[in-house]
């Protein structure tokens, strides 16, 4: 039976999602819970890589169990009584054998925090990129929608895949949600390459602040280079949802 999980994180404690010798990744801690339930090793497949720092509303995954070890409905329980307090299964339900919990994505958001204030609020410490300095909401706009569409985002990551690599992506939009001092940043994009988030967010803010003009980012979209050497800190980003056919149609019927 393919089980798809909903897996919600907070990433701090954890070497990023992907496993890794040190075992202590999320991907690991997941694999380790299925050990002790199941007979024979099981395999979780996410829908995308987070960083060490990273975390997750609900990112998805997929694994191949026994049919009859569990009821569907019992794997939540079983799996979270052998999980850390950070990493909780929210859901467990049974999919058909051509899912796939990456390749049948069409889309992601995450959320970026940005705590706007000349301290840092101690429940944001490792929430929240803390930036004292003012931010233009005028210009935060004006970044967001420069960055928003299809466009070469070579400047904006950090590649570490072979050369050849296509860094055409398509950004549907960028929300800036302000609430008092906090800023987040909504990010809702068919695919993003490695840092993409972070380093848009560090051009945004820089822009806010002064230290970047439109031009310059513009100029960097247009060219793929040179690459933006600022990077927004792992702690405040947040893997909000993973989009499928389905929910995408429920997006657009709201």
């Amino acid at each position: 039976m393919r089980l798809r999980l909903d897996v919600a994180y907070h990433g701090a404690a954890f070497n990023g999602w992907q496993s890794q010798r040190c075992g202590n990744t999320v991907q690991d801690h997941l694999e380790k819970a299925f050990a002790a339930l199941c007979p024979e090793p099981v395999a979780v497949h996410g829908a995308g890589r987070t960083d060490a720092g990273v975390h997750a509303t609900a990112q998805t995954a997929h694994a191949d169990v026994p049919e009859k070890r569990f009821a569907p409905a019992a794997w939540e329980r079983a799996l979270n009584a052998h999980l850390p307090p950070q990493i909780r299964i929210l859901a467990a339900r049974p999919v058909p054998q051509d899912f796939h919990a990456r390749f049948s994505a069409t889309g992601k958001i995450y959320r970026y925090r940005i705590w706007n204030a000349p301290s840092l609020h101690p429940l944001q410490a490792d929430r929240a990129w803390h930036i004292p300095q003012p931010l233009d909401p005028g210009k935060i706009a004006a970044a967001c929608s420069l960055l928003t569409g299809t466009h070469d985002f070579a400047a904006y990551s950090a590649r570490r895949s072979k050369k050849g690599e296509d860094t055409i992506r398509t950004i549907h939009s960028i929300r800036a949600e302000t609430t008092g001092p906090q800023i987040d940043l909504a990010f809702h994009g068919t695919g993003f390459l490695y840092k993409m988030v972070r380093m848009s967010t560090a051009a945004i803010a820089r822009h806010a602040i002064g230290k970047e003009s439109l031009e310059s980012l513009r100029e960097r979209l247009e060219k793929g280079a040179p690459r933006f050497h600022h990077t927004a800190p792992a702690c405040g980003l947040t893997l909000d949802r993973v989009l499928y056919a389905e929910s995408c149609e429920a997006m657009a019927s709201r």
